[in-house]
């Protein structure tokens, strides 16, 4: 049995999947297998992969486009190793991310999901000369219970993530109605039970292109108002709340984005009610305050005002 399988997503990048799989192979560590999904790709990267198929690279071949998680989800079931990676095939690893990542685990049993330092790369491959191209700083996080970091944000490149096998058997397979937020969720999910490491090396290089699911900005916000919905549902944080004051602040976080992303959506009563109920837990979150005076302005000019 291979130490760890790694979740190839495959749809439509020819021009880097060659790539993707080179830096695979260039591992230090190499007890693996990889699983290369391919999600009815059109562009001659399922006939790619049939002529490459063999040694540690198996080849799932989706008849219809059924979405990321979709995907990966019938990767989980393929998947033979103790740990998992995800790799989408636009981005690329450095040769010790594996190692890296294995060792962080070793030293860390509570540790469920390990991620890695990098950094954005241009469709060229190149270190992209923006530190933010996509709104955001590539992330970078302590090791430990991050739970309530988890909770204000995504603070993890699916492509950087190693998880133990054991941790998607008990947290379940990811949603597959979600458009581009379905890791995070998962991510949530699992940080739930373990504990978040991370190897602090740049070791995962994030594609930046015209084709980034990310770029669809809406399906991502509604992705995102789904997430701080669900948190409000998820077990156990009911006694946090009340001994952790990074977990009362995360949460009031939370409310108030929920809140905003309702008046956005033109929900002023459920927007208000996100409001005072973040309110509650942190009086003193000021900004929060403003917003829920705001949202009594027109949607257009609360929006402008907000995004100002």
């Amino acid at each position: 049995m291979p130490r760890v399988s790694i979740l190839l997503t495959c749809y439509n990048h020819l021009a880097y999947l060659p790539l993707a799989i080179q830096g695979v192979l260039d591992q230090t560590f190499d007890d693996y297998e990889i699983l290369a999904l391919d999600d009815g790709s059109t562009d001659g990267s399922r006939e790619w992969l049939k002529q490459h198929e063999g040694g540690k690279m198996r080849c799932i071949f989706n008849e219809h486009n059924i979405g990321t998680y979709g995907t990966l989800n019938v990767g989980l079931r393929e998947a033979k190793g103790e740990f998992v990676c995800i790799l989408n095939d636009d981005d690329l690893w450095g040769p010790r991310k594996l190692e890296a990542q294995l060792e962080v685990f070793e030293k860390n049993p509570k540790v469920g999901i390990v991620h890695t330092g990098g950094w954005f790369i241009d469709d060229d491959g190149r270190r992209h000369p923006e530190a933010k191209p996509m709104g955001f700083a590539f992330p970078k996080t302590q090791t430990g219970d991050l739970l309530p970091m988890l909770m204000e944000n995504n603070n993890m490149i699916t492509s950087s993530v190693m998880v133990r096998k054991e941790a998607f058997d008990r947290c379940g397979e990811f949603d597959p109605s979600f458009y581009g937020c379905g890791d995070w969720h998962m991510w949530l999910r699992i940080a739930i039970f373990y504990h978040i490491g991370y190897a602090d090396e740049p070791l995962t290089f994030y594609r930046v292109h015209g084709s980034n699911a990310a770029w669809n900005e809406k399906k991502m916000l509604d992705d995102t108002k789904r997430i701080r919905e669900a948190i409000l549902k998820m077990p156990g944080f009911g006694k946090r709340l009340k001994k952790d004051a990074w977990m009362r602040k995360a949460m009031a976080h939370n409310l108030a984005c929920l809140g905003t992303q309702l008046l956005w959506d033109g929900d002023a009563s459920g927007g208000r009610k996100a409001y005072r109920r973040s309110i509650k837990i942190m009086p003193f979150r000021f900004k929060t305050y403003a917003r829920f005076a705001a949202s009594f302005l027109p949607k257009r000019a609360f929006r402008a005002l907000d995004r100002a």
